[in-house]
Order: C-alpha cells, then structure tokens, then sequence
C-alpha cells in the first residue's frame, strides 16, 4: 500500500512529470568556470561514471551536454565533446588532464616510432578514433530516457491517473480473500464521508476536511470534499488505508481544525449547519477502522526465517531459502547459497511454492541439499502452522497412478492449459506433473502439484468449457482429440472423480 497518501488529478500530474529537469541528479554546469584551466596539479579525482555516459569531468566539476546556447569543443584525444569552457587548458583541446598528458605521451611514441622506421615525424600524434557526434548524442538521449523512466518508476504508477484517463473500473477488495482487509472492506462504500487533510489551503498548520467517497478502484477511493457539489476540479484518489484517513468526527475528538477548502470559502456563510445538512444520515467509516488496517497489515512470517521452496533453475525440486522482506503479505525470498543475496524469489506467504523445513522429504519430492553447513544467527526455521494447509486425501483406494493424463496449466506458460502427465505419485496426495511434448529427459521440468489444486483437470475440462487446449510439442493430428490420443499413446485418463478442488487456507 502506498504510503503516499494523495494522488492529485492527471492535470497536476501532467505538470509534475513534465517539471524534469534535463540534468536531473548531475551538477549543472556552473558560471563560475574559471578553475577549469587550473594546472594539473590540483585536479582532483570524480568518481568513475559510466563509459557510456557523455560527461566531462574537470576539477571535480561534472559537466553535461549543454543546451545548444554555450559554445562547444571536441577532445583532440577522446573526442568527448562538451561545454567548451569546462575544457582543460587555455586552449580548450583536451576534457581533462589525462587525456592531456595521454595525448603528450602519444606524441612522443608516435614520434619514436617514425624515428625508428626512417620516417619523418609528423606534428599530430595519433589519437584515439573519435565517436562521432551523432552517436553520441543517441547515447546521451538514450542515457536521458532511461534517467527520466527511473525517475517515473521512483514516483510510482499512478492508478488515479490510470482509471480517470481509460474509465476503468477496479476489482473490489473483497475478491481478494488474501489480501488485507479483504474481510472488513464491508464498511467501505461510495457515499461513505471520511476526514482528510486539506490540501486547497494556504494555512500554516495543517488542517481537515471532510470528503465523501465518489468511486472506489481496490484500496483507492476518488476523494470530493464537501461543498464542492458536482465541481470535480478538486477531486483527487486516496489510499483508504493510510494513516491520514479518518472516519468523521476525529477531529473533534482528537481538537483537528476543519477547515473549508479556500477555493469555496466564500460559498457558505455558516459551514457548520451546512456539514450538519449533508452529513445527516451519512455513512463513515467504522471508529476501528484504522486499528483493522494495522491488525490486517500484521504477518506470521518474519525475516531470517528458513523455508523450502521451488528451485526456480530446476521445477522438479525445492531448495532452501531464507525469508528476506514481508510486504503485503508477499515473501523475498533468498536462496541459502546466495553468496550477494541477489538470487531471490516472490511469493504469497500462502503460495503452494513454498513449504516448511523437512517437507520435501517428507512427500518424496527431490530437494537440493544446501552447501551451507549451519544456520546464521538469527535464522529460525518457519513453523509448519505458517504455510497453507492442503485437504487430506486417502490414497489407499482408487487414487491418481502414473502414467495417467490430464489437464493442467504450464508452470512456464501460465497462460496455457496443456495435456500433461502423472509422472510421479507422491505421499500427502502431492502429484509430479509433466507437459506432454516438453519435457526435458531428466524430468527437470516436472511441476509438483497438490490433487486438490486448481491448477489441474480432468480430461476434456478445456473442451467442455470452450478453453483452447494446448497439445504436445509436434503433435500434428489437428485439432487435437483426446480419444484418438489416448489411444496412440496407450495411456488413460485420470478419473474425474479425483479432482477434489477444496483446498483450507490458514489465516494469520
């Protein structure tokens, strides 16, 4: 959740994304440009940039390209060009001192060389083949767009925006049962009033208002303070859960000032009997509200705790890994043997990827043991009460066998339902699957799924709900026709019957 707690109107946006400056994040080239001829002595050493990066570097002084209105000049070593008076020396031929001094000492082996082999020495020494300009004006805009597209990334995608510009309608918080608040977002609704800060004010201290919810979009409301009737020129996206939202009447009881936005102060004389009007029987949020948010936002998994979970590089197996970050109820994971922790892995902290300590042995599943001889400190192994727990099944009786074929979705190709295989029956009604046609020849590729899991069907599930279904790799009997397959590959079906979809989910 965001913890930024407006998204102004896409006009304001607009404004804000368009204020970046050209040089962002680097030093301007400064008027005062007179230590740029200082002797070499007293060049200082700048931190190594980017080769790619089209800067120079004098005094410690970073200078980029300019915007046309400076005179120019090219290094007669790099061919860097740049800011003419940011150039070293009176005569503004070299960047720097060291293509300076590089350029003296290939003179001299230029010259000692012609010597050697009876020719006459030449004035110029052979410097280094200059990029042209055009090249590195391509790479400064490429250089410039990625900047801009981090600086975007830094400020977030705005939803707000999004929604407003395309009238689109976000899935409510309630389809998300692992989400927080998923069971408390009952009392959230258009029409309910909440209190807020306002921001159309020009009063040093921070103040309120109250504004009633106009659209809901998941955990963002479109926010229109009160007064402001069918005007939607102040209308702006809010996170519902942040702590700056509050149901009304906690300004009185907290001694907030409310204070009408400045753009209709003038509207009405006596504000307080026009908010006793319009909040009159008028919904707000619950007074717990903020207290759910925080109690919803509370997980079981903590940091440095030790799970097993898929091996990313080989499907068929599981690794250990080490809980980094809890966000959202979300996991970054860390495989133990990763020496930079850059070797991660997402996952809901209710994902059938991940397991506790031990399960793999436990079920038959192949697991890579880990190179690292003891735990670090701090490392605890999560509880088994953590994870998800699957339906119990009885394989004693007609149960799933190998060999048998089925329905299920590629692990590589969520988009795709294949034809697949039971490879492998493992204990705790757990199933290695394999996508026919696919598969790797040590079985690398084979997923583990649960029999209860809705990632797997019974043969002729696409067909009968009009899905496309994926045949094998080469297959060329077109279209694709279970029985005549079954057939030719000898196999069976896997009984309808064993696909058991409820599945028990455990709640923090």
């Amino acid at each position: 959740m965001s913890k930024q707690w407006t998204e102004h109107t896409p006009r304001s946006e607009r404004k804000r994304r368009d204020s970046f400056g050209m040089f962002d994040g680097y030093d301007s080239c400064s008027e005062d440009t007179s230590s740029s001829s200082s002797s070499e002595e007293s060049e200082e050493e700048v931190a190594s940039m980017p080769a790619s990066l089209p800067i120079i570097k004098n005094n410690g002084q970073v200078y980029t390209y300019p915007d046309g209105k400076a005179g120019m000049a090219t290094c007669e070593m790099c061919g860097m060009v740049g800011v003419r008076d940011a150039f070293y020396s009176k005569t503004k031929r070299f960047c720097s001192v060291s293509c300076s001094r590089s350029y003296s000492s290939n003179s001299k082996k230029a010259s000692i060389l012609a010597r050697l082999q009876g020719k006459p020495p030449t004035k110029k020494a052979k410097v280094l083949q200059k990029q042209p300009l055009v090249a590195k004006l391509a790479a400064y805009a490429q250089y410039q767009a990625s900047q801009q597209n981090q600086a975007k990334l830094k400020i977030g995608f705005n939803w707000g925006h999004y929604i407003n510009s395309n009238n689109s309608v976000g899935a409510p918080i309630t389809c998300f049962k692992h989400v927080p608040m998923s069971s408390c977002w009952g009392d959230v609704a258009e029409g309910v009033r909440v209190e807020v800060p306002n921001t159309d004010s020009n009063l040093p201290t921070k103040v309120y208002w109250i504004a009633g919810i106009v659209k809901l979009a998941g955990f963002k409301a479109l926010l229109r303070y009160e007064g402001f009737d069918n005007d939607t020129s102040h209308d702006f996206w809010c996170n519902l859960c942040v702590p700056e939202v509050h149901p009304v009447g906690w300004c009185a009881t907290s001694g907030k000032p409310l204070v009408p936005p400045k753009s209709i102060q003038h509207k009405y004389t006596n504000w307080k009997a026009f908010l006793v009007k319009r909040l009159t029987g008028a919904k707000t949020l619950p007074p717990d509200f903020s207290t759910k948010v925080q109690e919803s936002m509370q997980y079981p998994f903590k940091a440095l705790m030790r799970v097993e979970v898929v091996d990313k590089t080989h499907l068929c197996r599981t690794r250990v890994a080490i809980l980094e970050t809890v966000i959202g109820g979300r996991l970054r994971l860390v495989y133990e043997e990763s020496e930079d922790g850059t070797d991660d892995f997402w996952c809901h902290m209710y994902s059938p990827l991940i397991h506790p300590i031990g399960w793999s042995r436990s079920i038959g599943h192949r697991f890579k043991r880990s190179d690292v001889s003891k735990k670090q400190d701090g490392q605890i192994d999560a509880s088994p009460e953590l994870f998800m727990k699957v339906k119990e099944v009885d394989q004693n009786g007609e149960w799933f066998k190998d060999g048998m074929k089925l329905e299920a979705i590629d692990p590589l190709n969520l988009s795709a339902i294949c034809v697949a295989t039971v490879r492998k029956v493992l204990a705790d009604g757990y199933l290695m699957i394999g996508i026919d046609g696919s598969e790797a020849a040590d079985g690398s590729d084979w997923f583990c799924y649960h029999s209860t899991s809705p990632s797997i069907f019974p043969v002729g599930f696409c067909e009968i709900n009009k899905i496309e279904l994926t045949p094998p790799r080469g297959y060329t009997k077109l279209p694709f026709k279970w029985f005549d397959y079954l057939r030719e590959v000898g196999s069976i079906a896997a009984p309808v019957k064993l696909f058991n979809k409820v599945r028990i989910c455990v709640k923090s």
